[in-house]
């Protein structure tokens, strides 16, 4: 391997338009690329992926005496943690969509890994430090996939992919591959390319993840149902052609099942933007007085006429929250039996607890009562060195999240919603996104 003599310097094309400087100064080896500057540790312990390259990955471990370093996390302007990996992420399906054609696979309850060519990296952008003989054979090109051991097992995976031993627990893992970001073409060209290159390329624990053509809505159904019915979290469906692109795409979707439930509507909410001048959602109460907003699965003209303040509407949703508000509500239709709603089953509120009936001419969006009370919900994440938190809660319209290393205060962004409903929305989508990542929650 190339190496630097102390005084000496190089230069090294990444990702920017100039080239990185690698120095030796004294045995202190540096690189002016951010991953090396931004490191909250001594200049003599700081490496980057440049300078590994350069020296190798035996020499850099050598030099700082031990396991590499993981790569740091910042923060964006408002707060959320960004990273190494540009990775493509999925947004939920609305029930609406039509997903015909679309290829459809497993949603693995695994860990998210980046394979670079040299080492798998995480969402945050620090390194697994897989065992030798894990990683030989796989290609020198970027592949997306997931670390999985079984459905359920999503805790057995994270104890042993955090770990930095390299232990033989590795043996039990397998890297499932669905994407080639590095590849040209669209999705089916970068899928062939994918599998051509996996079967030359001799590794014993990777493979691409099965995938298939979505022929129906009601096939898309049956499947989600038997991947269930084994234990599976549900599906993901990627758009035909689509291309990879870093960030958060609706041309991936992640489907869950979804319900079928009755409430009344309380209000209207006006529409916006391209649905400005008629409906935006439907405020609606279900029979123990929980209320929240529908504000999908409506056609032009029930946009242009939606059904009256006091009818029962059916809608599907994906799951409930923790305090009882159903996710994801899409509308399906008024309910067929009639406007009347069967009494509430649930003992009458007491008076600190009763809801005033809304007037039919005023919107009225009510919160999930977690998030109405501001109390924060505390997640933390532990990775080798790596050791965070993040806090999120809602008080009104206006969410507030913060985070750090654990047993420091942090850092904390307050974001204002349209509503408050938009808030508590924004705050359940950033708890998965979270969760998905590997945080966990602590009561406090």
């Amino acid at each position: 391997m190339p190496d630097l003599k102390d005084g000496e310097s190089c230069e090294m094309q990444g990702s920017g338009a100039k080239p990185y400087v690698l120095k030796n100064t004294g045995g202190v080896y540096s690189c002016s690329c951010p991953a090396w500057r931004n490191q909250s540790i001594g200049i003599e312990k700081r490496t980057c992926k440049h300078l590994r390259k350069l020296r190798g990955e035996a020499a850099e471990e050598a030099r700082i005496g031990g396991a590499l370093p993981q790569r740091p996390v910042k923060a964006s302007a408002d707060g959320e943690e960004v990273a190494g990996p540009p990775l493509l992420l999925a947004e939920s399906w609305d029930n609406a969509a039509d997903l015909s054609d679309w290829w459809m696979s497993e949603k693995l309850d695994g860990v998210r890994a980046y394979w670079d060519g040299q080492q798998f990296l995480s969402r945050q952008g620090n390194l697994y430090h897989a065992p030798a003989w894990f990683i030989e054979g796989l290609p020198a090109v970027p592949l997306d996939g997931e670390l999985w051991i079984d459905r359920k097992k999503f805790q057995r995976t994270v104890s042993i992919v955090r770990r930095q031993d390299k232990t033989d627990l590795w043996k039990e893992v397998r890297f499932l591959v669905f994407d080639a970001p590095a590849a040209s073409g669209g999705f089916e060209d970068r899928l062939g390319f994918l599998k051509d290159t996996l079967a030359k390329s001799g590794s014993k624990f990777a493979q691409a993840h099965a995938q298939e053509r979505c022929r129906s809505l009601e096939a898309l159904r049956t499947e989600l149902a038997r991947v269930e019915s084994l234990g599976g979290e549900g599906l993901m469906l990627r758009q035909p052609g689509s291309k990879y692109v870093a960030g958060r795409s609706s041309t991936l979707l992640k489907v869950k099942t979804f319900h079928d439930a009755e409430a009344v509507i309380v209000g209207h909410q006006a529409g916006t933007g391209k649905h400005a001048g008629r409906l935006g959602a439907l405020l609606v109460r279900l029979p123990d007085g929980t209320d929240f907003a529908i504000g999908t699965g409506f056609s032009d003209r029930e946009r242009a006429n939606p059904p009256a303040v006091g009818v029962a509407v059916t809608f599907r949703y994906q799951e409930l929250s923790e305090a009882g508000v159903p996710r994801f509500p899409s509308y399906v239709g008024v309910r067929v039996e009639g406007t009347a709603m069967p009494a509430p089953t649930a003992s009458p509120p007491t008076k600190a607890e009763a809801k005033p009936a809304p007037a039919v001419s005023t919107p009225v969006i009510v919160t999930q009562p977690s998030a109405a009370t501001g109390t924060p919900r505390h997640f933390e994440f532990t990775e080798g060195t790596s050791n965070k938190f993040w806090e999120v809660s809602v008080s009104g319209n206006a969410m507030t999240t913060r985070w750090g290393r654990i047993g420091s205060n942090g850092q904390s962004k307050t974001k204002t919603f349209a509503d408050a409903q938009a808030a508590a929305n924004a705050m359940a989508l950033l708890i998965e996104e979270k969760t998905d990542e590997g945080y966990l929650e602590r009561r406090q």
